[in-house]
């Protein structure tokens, strides 16, 4: 299992900025090992953002992203001390969520 999402969401009038970054390896199955073989693909597929339970945000992501990503977007409506849930999913089926509470 991957290492835990570094969330920070913080809310400026009606609006909150959410930014996260994913700790992936992102492998574009195009790159070789030492020994000339392929390494393989092996990146994030899917991003979803939950606010309070709701979904809020979903991306769909490929091979070219690179490595421990980060993703910043704009949630209307959060306030402080509510929840944004992040979740992702992988090509080989992996998943993680992580949690952060708006300030």
């Amino acid at each position: 299992m991957a290492d835990p999402m570094r969330i920070r969401a913080q809310a400026a009038g009606d609006k909150t900025t959410v930014r996260v970054l994913m700790s992936h390896e992102m492998e574009t199955g195009q790159r070789k090992d030492a020994a000339g073989k392929v390494i393989p693909a092996w990146f994030i597929q899917e991003v979803t953002a939950n606010h309070n339970g709701k979904p809020v945000m979903t991306a769909q992501w490929g091979p070219s992203v690179a490595k421990n990503p980060f993703l910043q977007f704009v949630i209307k409506g959060a306030k402080a001390g509510d929840k944004v849930a992040i979740t992702w999913k992988d090509n080989k089926g992996d998943t993680r969520t992580d949690e952060a509470t708006v300030s």
